[in-house]
């Protein structure tokens, strides 16, 4: 049986020329030109997956998803311009329970989406294989339901209570490190389709006084990143930044890897940087997350890694990750239990490259337990 696809947009041409490239793929499409319709279509059509444009007449489509997710919760990829306001919607669209989005062509439609078709087909039969997890709160919600994250606690060693001298109680506020003149080990995060809504679930939970940086390597486009790391940093107690290169990597801080390069660790003078290569032309996915892997641990000792494999398709970041836990180092994959796409997760444990498997609502807990006894 085909899967049913409901196209919602506005634009006549869009919906011709989505409704044209799904069918010739075998999907059984229905259209609706705005909000109120999907709504109606959703009740009698009963799509397995939606495609939603974010800016419509009558009912944006914001609300309009607000209601899926709410009356009838089905896989919904978005549909948004390329822009900065496009951008902050659609990570607003999958903090409500989107699965993915498409980025919406600019020129002339009918030569962008065929350079885009083959991506577009791919998201939605991944959409229809996706958890659905509902409707998610802001970063407040989150502290409201769980306690604020506890300082790691110092060790016996010197080093240690040097580091947890800085910190003078458990307040989750914004802190300024000086830069680090002893080694520290890093925090290394690989996330695609469904990971802005993942990362809200595991970034507000590690503390201000982290003493590992922590790098984030989310497949995105150039213009969402730094919406992307914005809307963290009102979330996170760490500070969130998109990354800039030659940047010194610095403990209290967290580092979104800039869309449309391929994000690497690189060493300058005795300090660690940020290096924002272009996109490699060997790797499928953008940034890369096996490459930041591979980057780092070039450069900083396995057992001072922790490398993190979240939700997403394909297997990018699954080899280097292995690599690391046979050369001592630390990994963790998602579990399928709160996974929106299983792929990247389930690929790293297929490997045997996954030391823990866990929910995202436990990884930051993980994490912390780690580096307090790495410290």
């Amino acid at each position: 049986m085909p899967l049913k696809v409901l196209v919602v947009d506005d634009s006549a041409l869009m919906r011709k020329h989505l409704t044209t490239l799904l069918k010739a793929e075998g999907f059984e499409v229905q259209i609706a030109r705005t909000g109120r319709e999907a709504l109606t279509e959703l009740s009698f059509f009963k799509p397995d997956v939606v495609t939603l444009d974010i800016n419509m007449p009558e009912m944006d489509g914001l609300t309009a998803l607000a209601h899926i997710m709410t009356e009838r919760p089905t896989p919904t990829v978005m549909v948004s311009s390329l822009t900065e306001r496009g951008a902050l919607a659609t990570l607003e669209a999958l903090a409500l329970g989107a699965v993915d989005y498409i980025a919406k062509p600019g020129g002339t439609i009918s030569l962008s989406i065929d350079a885009i078709s083959s991506s577009i087909v791919q998201k939605v039969r991944a959409a229809s294989e996706a958890r659905i997890r509902g409707r998610s709160g802001r970063g407040d919600r989150y502290r409201a339901a769980a306690p604020a994250p506890a300082p790691i606690s110092a060790s016996a060693s010197a080093a240690a209570s040097a580091r947890a001298s800085l910190v003078k109680d458990a307040t989750p506020r914004k802190r300024s490190y000086p830069a680090s003149g002893s080694p520290f080990g890093l925090v290394l995060i690989g996330v695609s389709t469904g990971g802005p809504r993942t990362l809200e679930e595991v970034l507000p939970f590690l503390p201000a006084n982290l003493p590992w940086p922590v790098l984030v390597a989310q497949h995105m486009p150039p213009s969402f990143t730094a919406s992307l790391a914005s809307r963290l940093n009102g979330l996170c107690p760490l500070e969130v930044r998109e990354g800039v290169s030659m940047e010194e990597l610095r403990p209290g801080n967290i580092y979104i890897a800039r869309g449309g390069t391929d994000m690497v660790v690189a060493q300058r003078g005795s300090k660690l940087v940020i290096v924002n290569r272009p996109e490699s032309p060997g790797h499928t996915w953008h940034p890369s997350v096996e490459l930041l892997v591979q980057s780092a641990a070039e450069l900083v000792p396995a057992e001072k890694i922790i490398a993190v494999q979240l939700t997403g398709m394909g297997h990018d970041g699954a080899q280097a990750m292995t690599d690391l836990r046979k050369a001592g180092g630390r990994t963790i994959a998602e579990s399928d239990e709160t996974a929106v796409i299983f792929g990247m997760p389930a690929e790293l444990i297929k490997r045997g490259g996954a030391e823990c498997v866990l929910p995202s609502g436990k990884i930051a807990q993980q994490i912390r337990q780690w580096i307090g006894r790495a410290s």
